[in-house]
């Protein structure tokens, strides 16, 4: 039978960032991942690595300084998968956040930033306004760009795993996990590769499946319960027919919420929504009210594109799960930390979790893991290994 410190279950951001971690620190790891690399959320993002700006709103100001230095780490250890680009916020007469209140959160996440040259932001004149891609001029009072990181979801995630193995992980692609049985000094795993039914065992066990972390965790004995969470879709839309050269930070006309419109692959980006979700999560998938929504929006913005019945095309459409805190208030303003839950003391199970915080949720994991994984001299830490 095989014997790992660590087995990891999940190959989104966070299950690669967590094997890549207990790989630099040293020890043996496996990880499964159900069918591929990338294939839930991970793949279905806005495709930001971002600060967090509209955190600042729901007071989220932890959040919004670990992102903002995370960012900043992953342009210097990613700099092919991760870089910075000019988002343009406009405010119009009918814009709920006014001039002084954008001006203020764009100041305060300078300083949470630590007032470097990629926190910097400016109000455009009049004279720029026009160079924006057709955006509408009417009720326009202001228009301020800030800067922010961008990246291939899918890419990032292939090269941290990449990594990973580089470091002496391994993986069984498509594995499924069937059961874990946690005993005092050992987890007994059992999952089916190729096939067949497979044994192996390890002094931890990481869930970091996503929205799958329920049913996951029901696998595990001794049985918990876990916490309670909503599952949250967010729809994308890819358009052609729109030529969009920057991105957008819009206020949606519906209901204020956040909006991106920007450039991808030749084609232009356009999301999210936020819908509760309560379906499998193999089954997600983007609804019709939600495209028409998005669609709304940049109607508002773009009224010109959509005169004479010009053809602005959707030639793609996904939708991803967002794993939040079940309880009172909207979907927009639910906190968005990561959630590391010790259902067992070898066993973390990941809830939630940011795209932008993947590696330093995957330090904070090591910790947790800490006093019941054996002594390893450890290879090289996360925050200088160079991602290709």
């Amino acid at each position: 039978m095989d014997n790992f410190d660590i087995v990891v279950i999940g190959g989104g951001i966070h299950g690669v960032g967590a094997a890549q971690a207990a790989a630099a620190a040293g020890h043996s790891v496996l990880l499964l991942e159900q069918k591929k690399l990338a294939n839930g959320s991970s793949s279905r993002s806005t495709k930001l690595i971002h600060g967090g700006l509209r955190y600042l709103e729901s007071a989220q100001f932890h959040l919004v300084y670990e992102c903002l230095h995370e960012r900043h780490l992953l342009t210097r250890i990613a700099p092919d998968l991760v870089y910075f680009d000019s988002f343009y916020v406009p405010i119009y007469d009918s814009t709920s956040r006014s001039r002084l209140t954008l001006r203020t959160g764009l100041s305060l996440y300078a300083v949470l930033g630590g007032l470097n040259s990629e926190t910097h932001f400016k109000s455009l004149s009049k004279d720029q306004w026009r160079t924006l891609d057709g955006i509408k001029q009417q009720g326009l009072k202001a228009v301020y760009q800030y800067y922010d990181g961008r990246t291939d979801d899918n890419a990032l995630t292939q090269a941290v795993m990449r990594s990973a193995i580089e470091l002496g992980a391994e993986s069984v692609i498509p594995a499924e996990f069937i059961s874990a049985e946690c005993e005092h000094d050992i987890v007994h795993i059992t999952y089916v590769g190729n096939g067949i039914e497979k044994h192996c065992q390890a002094s931890a066990l990481i869930n970091a499946t996503g929205a799958w972390v329920k049913p996951v965790l029901e696998k595990i004995t001794p049985v918990s319960d876990g916490m309670c969470v909503d599952l949250v879709q967010g729809t994308h839309l890819v358009l052609d027919g729109i030529p969009i050269n920057h991105c957008f930070y819009f206020e949606a006309p519906q209901d204020k919420r956040a909006i991106f419109l920007l450039p991808w692959k030749n084609k232009t980006l356009l999301g999210t929504t936020e819908t509760i979700f309560t379906g499998q999560p193999d089954n997600v998938l983007p609804h019709q009210h939600e495209k028409e929504y998005l669609l709304d929006v940049l109607r508002h913005y773009f009224p010109d594109y959509f005169i004479d019945n010009k053809s602005i095309k959707v030639v793609d459409e996904f939708a991803g799960l967002r794993v939040l805190p079940s309880g009172k208030g909207d979907e927009f303003n639910k906190p968005r930390d990561t959630v590391l839950h010790q259902s067992h003391q070898r066993v973390i199970n990941v809830y939630g979790g940011k795209l932008t915080t993947y590696r330093l949720t995957a330090e904070r994991i090591m910790k947790k893991l800490h006093k019941v994984l054996p002594a390893r001299k450890a290879i090289e830490s996360t925050r200088n290994i160079l991602l290709k």
